[in-house]
Parts: C-alpha cells; structure tokens; sequence
C-alpha cells in the first residue's frame, strides 16, 4: 500500500513538472517575439501635406532606413508574393510543401541554393540581424514564425518586410528604396519598377547596376512574365514593362527644406516621419524665387535670403525657405528663419495700431519730426532730414524714425515691450529699459518666423472679428499661431472675450499699409507694381546688415529677411531695395486677392481737421468726414488752430491791451511750435508765419515765438580741438516765427552776440556745465542747461 502511494506521488509530481515544462515551454514561445520588433535606427522623413517627400536625413546607422509604414502598394505586394512566397495568405508562417521543396533541390545541387523560407520566416531573419545560416538558426527562424503569425496580420507581417528588407547599398525599406532608384512615392511605382524592387532583396547585390544590369534586367522581366501569366498585368503592359530602362545609379533625395528638417529634428521630431504642412509647389515656387534674387544680390556680396508663406486663417506655413543656395562658404546651412536679427522698423505697424486702439491718436495726427535728443539718446531719420511735423500715417509709410520714438514715448516703451512678448516675439531677453525708445528702431532683435507670425495674427484678428458677429472672440495665447506641423481644431485654445488689439485698429493700420508708393530710402521713391491688396512694411537695421519685408492680405502672410548671415553690412541693403521685390514676386504666386472686411461696429465717422488730422474743433476751418475707430473719439482735438486778433490791415497781430478789439479781425491761425514750424516751412511753401505783433502791441498770448533747436536740454556738447591744437567750435542754433526778429545771445549770464534772419553762432564754451538763453526784441526768452565736453582728454 504505501509503495502504491509512493508510486502515485512520484506520477502526480512527473506529470506537474511536465505540465511546469510545457507552461514554461509556451512562456518562452510566448516571449520568443520582442517588442518592439526592430530597434533600428531610422532616418527622419519630412513630407509635405499631401505626404510628398521635401527630405530625408540618413539614420544614426549610415542607412537610409525610412520609419515604418503600414501600407504596402498593391503592385510591389503582388509581385513581392509572387517572387518570395505563393502561398503567403495560407500558412501559418511555415510552408512545409516550400521546405520540402527546398531540401530536395540542396540536395541535388550538393549545396544550399533555396531556403524555403516564407516572408514571415524572412521577417524574422532580418529582425534576428540575418544571423549565420545553421540548421539551429533555422529553426528558431521556423517558430518565431509561428508566433509572429500569432501576433500580426498578413498585412502587417508583409509592411514589416517591405520597411526593413535590404536593397542594395545603404538603402534599407521600400520606400527608400523607391525614392532612392526611382524619385518617387511607393503608391506611385509602374509594374516594372515594382518587380524590380521585389527581386532586390533577395540578391541586393545586383543593385551595382553598372556590373549586373543584364542578370538584374533577366530577373525582373521573368518575374513580369509570371504577373502576366498570373492575370495581375495584360499584354500591352507587359510590353511596356519590358521596355522600361532599370536605373542607371541611386538618385539624390529632394532637399527641399533642408532647415526645416533640422529645425524639426533639433525639437525632438528624430527619426520620425513628419508630415508638415507645406505645399511642395508654393515651396519649389518659393525656392525658385529666392535663387533668382540671389543673383541680384550677389553682385552686391549678399550671400543670404530666407522666406516664410503662412495662411492667415489655419496659420499652416505654406513655404519655408531657410536660406539660399549659396554654397557652405556663405553660410547657407545656417536657417536665418529662426535666427535672430536686429528688427529695424519692422515693428512700427504695431505700435501705430496700439496708439489707435488706446485712442491717444488718429490717422492723421501730426507728431513732430525735428532734431531731438532724449536722455543721450538723439534718433535720425534714414534721410538725415527733418519735416518738422508729419501726420502718424505718412510718418508710418516713409517709415519715418523720430515720430515714431514720439509715438513711443507717449505710449511708454515698458507697455510695447510687454506687447510684442505678448503677441510673439521671443527673443526680448532684457528688461525693457535695456531696449528703452530704441525698441521701435531696430534695438531689439526678432526672427522672421515671429514676426511673420505677429503680421499673420493681426489678420487673423479681423477674421476672428467676422467669424464671432464682432465680438473679436479668440485666444490671446494663440495670438501668435504659425505651425509646420498640423495642429488639430479641438488642440487650439477655448476663445476670450479680448484681444491684445481691436479689429478696427489693425483694419486702420492696414488700410494704411496698403500704399504701393513708398520712399525708396536714399533712392528717391518707388512705386511697386501687384494686381492685388498687400499690406507691407519694410525695415532696415542700423549699419546695412538686416532688410525686411513682410506683408499680409486676407488670405496669406508673406515674410522675407535679406542680409548676410554673418552680419557683415553692405551699401544698399535695404528693405524697399532688397527685400520687397522678393516680397511681391512671391505674393504673385499665390491664389486669390481678397481684402479685409472693415469692422464698422468697432468704428464711427467724424469730422477730422483737414491739416491737423486730429478731431476737428470750431477753429479748423476746413474739415473732412473719416471713419475712424471708436476709441479715436477720445483722442485730443485739434490743438495747433488758435484764435488771434489782427489789425485791420491784417499784418499785425493785436490783443485787447493795445487795441480795442472791435476795431480787430478775429481770425483762425495754424501755429505750430517754433522748431517744428521752422522745418515744416522748408517743405511746405504754403505755410503761413504767425504775422507778428504790431510795434506798439507787446506779446500777452501763450504762444511762444521762438525755440533753440541745438542744443537740446541737458545734452553734452563737444567741442573739438583743431588740428593746431588750439580749441574749436560748437554751432548752436535756434529758430524764431518772426524772420525779421534779432535776438540776443546770452551764455551764464553774459551777452554774447545778437542775430538776425539766420540765428546760429560759433561758439567756445568751457568743460562743464552751462545755462544759454535767449532773448528776442519784444522780451521772450527762452533758456536751456547743457553741459560742455571740450578737448581730446575729456572727450
């Protein structure tokens, strides 16, 4: 009894380690496929939206090893099957009959000369590193086999061949394979490139096509010949096939967006494939206009171009183009689109729509263009000229500098600074008093990528405005919204109820921007020819190194940078000159010629003073109706037509202390400040001087009759040392409504010298502070601190 019991233990214990056996036996088959499948390293793919390749990066390998893809096209497949394995879609992963086959051929032959292994069996080779071939290795072939037939469809197992199987050389996967001997997608393979591509793998050798063209012909019209006869191609193709030339060398990839592929593998997109969301014909368009450019620009040694075209609604970029083709000796690797260069007066629009939205300005408000100095700092304009005043429009066409720091200074350059962060720009790496009013003139530094994007989004402000019934609802944090890469509606953000600038300030400022006639800076100025709507701004930085043009309609954002990529200045490099021809010749690429919708609910008519540009008072005598936005009706009124009295003869100004004012004619007058009045006259002859007072009648109103235009308060005046190392001269100068008038120069305290008609001297102050005033014939004076900086050793 108890050997029976003994017996029987020793039965149970033998059957569960043989059931233990067999589960650790099934854990193993189980566990015998890795995953991932393959741990290559693969290329990084950049296609357009329409899946075109524009390039390819070699894998960290060497190998042009596209990422895997899960379609296989139909020819490549069926003649693939065809040439590799029947009965593909009947095994389980093993085919006795074709094993059978095999052995009985290697042993005729004395040698191995078939493998008898299916695509599935193949697959597992390859993910086993084609391994020596044993009789062991071959089995382990035979039931990882199996169990990938366990794991994946037949469509999965033949996509993960066509991606990993060899095809001579360097090149690794079907569809690199495809654009490497054919230029082309795998969906558009003929039947002969096909069948070609299918009897590579299996002797990838044959790919040196200038030793085996004839072996690697013989093999693939014999494989047409079996899709013939398999009913998969007709007889006409079949000749057709057959006439098809096999690839006389591997061709080169599209480089198409050489930067932009870099630029996607430096954030983090390696070996992936990228489908952007550029247009390959924009983007060839694109390039191709860029190369004509460089031809002109060269002759100047302007060796670097970039380009940017973006739809306004979707913010998808339609054309990238990061530098030209000119040569690694120019730098032409570097992608300028994302490199920061000194903004020049790009900015400008920007600021122009915050007055306008705040309501500190009109269209055509006048600011002064006079010689100024603010704290050390004296902005010129690119002319070296001054108009004494210009309206904020004209001012933003000529692309004027010192309105413009006028403009700033009113609005506060710590409130644009927090602008231009908000709406994009992401290079302002200082605090705002690093930039201070230099921020409008080029101080700060921007990329064409982040500035395209601010123009893009001011037009998407508008379409905004229309889509949500003027409620100018959308996100601010997708105020600055250009993607390469498709980005889903549901991934946007959930709109607000405000934007950082109304639709009717950015409708204004292009409305403005529109003008074809613009200053040619330095080259008198230029009219540009376009069939269509284009609102444009150029920029130059200081010293001739950046030219910028970017322009925008209701459709598409264009943005080009012209320089040279090292920084290095050249003479007429130049927005108007360099840059906006580029700008135009692409614009005349692209579809349409749709405008801007103004927002009328955001702006309402007034009546404007026709030379002051500000609202009109009852003093301005001629007015016009404009419609402006809203937030303008709280914008100053006219502050430069004021009321005087003049004698009967109409020469003479008078006032009640001198003259009984019903013996006077009340009148309007256009009175500009001193300074500004004594430019503005030199370019508009039909300015009227304020008359003077009448010789008995002193000054008893507010305006002011003179100004000193140099030096400016609290300014430091050098004063240089000649070349016999004596001490030389300081020219001051100043301005007075009355050409007739002398007035008496008086430096701390001590006379000088008077002046008529022309009032500027020469003079010699000492180092150090100084107090000068002024004092005209009727007893207005006028004073200003500067302090003197003369000779060599306190210069």
């Amino acid at each position: 009894m108890t050997s029976w019991k003994k017996n029987l233990r020793n039965l149970k214990k033998k059957r569960w380690l043989t059931l233990a056996f067999f589960i650790l036996l099934a854990v193993a088959y189980w566990q015998s496929l890795p995953t991932p499948f393959f741990h290559d390293p693969y290329s990084t793919v950049l296609n357009d939206r329409e899946g075109n390749l524009l390039g390819a990066t070699l894998a960290h390998d060497g190998q042009w090893r596209f990422p895997f893809s899960s379609s296989v096209p139909e020819k490549f497949a069926a003649a693939l099957i065809l040439t590799e394995d029947k009965r593909f879609y009947y095994h389980p992963g093993v085919d006795l009959a074709a094993l059978a086959r095999a052995i009985r051929q290697n042993i005729r032959a004395g040698k191995v000369i078939s493998g008898g292994s299916t695509l599935s069996m193949q697959v597992i080779r390859l993910l086993r590193k084609n391994k020596s071939r044993t009789f062991l290795e071959k089995a382990i072939e035979l039931i990882v086999a199996t169990r990938l037939e366990l794991s994946c469809s037949k469509k999965e197992i033949l996509a993960l061949y066509a991606a990993h199987a060899p095809f001579g050389g360097n090149v690794v996967g079907l569809e690199a394979a495809c654009w490497r001997y054919f230029g082309r997608s795998p969906n558009e393979l003929s039947w002969a490139e096909a069948a070609t591509l299918a009897v590579l793998p299996n002797a990838p050798s044959l790919i040196h096509l200038n030793k085996n063209r004839k072996k690697l012909t013989a093999k693939r019209n014999h494989l047409l010949a079996q899709l013939a006869q398999a009913g998969f191609i007709d007889p006409l193709t079949l000749r057709l096939s057959f006439s098809e030339p096999i690839p006389e060398a591997p061709q080169a990839l599209p480089r198409l967006a050489p930067h932009l592929l870099q630029r996607a593998i430096a954030e983090g997109k390696d070996e992936q494939k990228i489908t952007s969301t550029l247009d390959t014909h924009v983007q060839k368009s694109a390039i191709q206009i860029v190369d004509n450019h460089y031809q002109r620009l060269k002759a100047n040694q302007v060796f670097n171009a970039s380009v940017i075209i973006a739809e306004i609604k979707t913010g998808n970029v339609l054309a990238y183009v990061g530098n030209t083709r000119s040569g690694k000796e120019n730098n032409e690797d570097v992608d300028v689109v994302v490199a920061p260069r000194s903004t020049g007066s790009i900015l400008k629009p920007f600021l122009f729509a915050s007055l306008l939205h705040e309501g500190q300005m009109l269209p055509g408000t006048l600011w002064p263009d006079v010689p100024t100095f603010i704290n050390g700092f004296a902005p010129k304009n690119f002319s070296k000229e001054y108009d004494g005043a210009v309206s904020a429009r004209d001012a933003l066409v000529r692309s004027l500098n010192i309105p413009m720091v006028y403009e700033l200074r009113q609005y506060r350059y710590e409130k644009f600074y927090d602008l231009l962060k908000n709406i994009g720009l992401t290079t302002l790496h200082q605090p705002a008093d690093h930039y201070g009013l230099a921020l409008i003139l080029g101080g700060a530094e921007g990329t064409l990528w982040d500035i395209t994007g601010a123009y893009a989004s001011l037009a998407r402000t508008l379409h905004h405005y229309f889509e949500t019934a003027g409620k100018n609802r959308y996100s601010k944090k997708d105020f600055h919204s250009l993607h390469y890469y498709p980005v889903e509606t549901d991934q946007r953000n959930e709109p607000e109820e405000s934007s950082w600038l109304s639709a009717a300030s950015i409708y204004q400022t292009f409305d403005v921007l529109k003008e074809l006639h613009r200053p040619g800076e330095g080259t008198g100025w230029k009219t540009f020819s376009s069939t269509k709507k284009i609102a444009w701004k150029t920029g130059t930085s200081f010293g001739f190194r950046d030219a910028w043009a970017v322009g925008v309609n209701a459709d598409f954002a264009v943005g080009v940078w012209v320089g040279n990529a090292d920084g290095e200045g050249r003479p007429n490099l130049i927005g108007t000159e360099a840059a906006a021809p580029l700008l135009f010749d692409l614009f005349s690429i692209l579809p349409g010629n749709s405008w801007f919708r103004m927002p009328e609910a955001e702006m309402e008519k007034v009546a404007i003073c026709k030379k002051s540009g500000h609202r009109a008072t009852e003093l301005c005598p001629e007015k016009d109706t404009l419609t402006i936005c809203r937030t303008g009706l709280q914008s100053a009124p006219c502050p430069y037509h004021k009321k005087i009295f003049l004698s009967k003869d109409m020469k003479f100004r008078v006032h009640s202390n001198c003259e009984s004012l019903s013996n006077a004619t009340e009148t309007s007058w256009f009175i500009l400040p001193p300074i500004q009045e004594y430019y503005f006259k030199l370019k508009n002859k039909h300015y009227n001087s304020l008359p003077p007072f009448r010789i008995d009648c002193q000054p008893a109103s507010s305006i002011t009759s003179m100004d000193i235009i140099y030096p400016k308060p609290n300014s430091k005046v050098f004063v240089p040392i000649e070349l016999d190392g004596k001490p030389g001269s300081a020219l001051l100068e100043a301005t007075h409504r009355n050409s007739h008038a002398t007035i008496f120069w008086h430096l701390d305290g001590h006379f000088i010298t008077a002046t008529q008609k022309i009032h500027k001297i020469e003079l010699k102050p000492k180092s150090g502070p100084h107090i000068l005033l002024l004092v005209d014939e009727s007893g207005e004076m006028v004073s200003v601190p500067f302090y003197a900086i003369s000779g060599k050793k306190e210069y």
